[in-house]
């Protein structure tokens, strides 16, 4: 898979899933927004790495708050 493909996943579900639910999202910016960020900085393999862990965070216990694409 090339950056390119992930990237045009992550918008179609930006555009489609993401927009019909209701804003839950305990990190500033959305985990899909830091997938498309991390994919785009390092490409598809370590960008998707980093938005897997990202969204392994993610959880009620979750402090949450600003969390970059290191």
């Amino acid at each position: 898979m090339t950056a390119r493909v992930v990237l045009a996943l992550i918008r179609v579900y930006q555009k489609a899933v993401s927009s019909w639910t209701p804003r839950t999202c305990r990190y500033f910016p959305t985990c899909s927004e830091y997938a498309a960020q991390a994919v785009a900085r390092y490409g598809a393999m370590r960008g998707l790495w980093l938005a897997a862990r990202r969204v392994l965070r993610c959880h009620p216990f979750a402090p949450g708050g600003f969390d970059p694409v290191p």
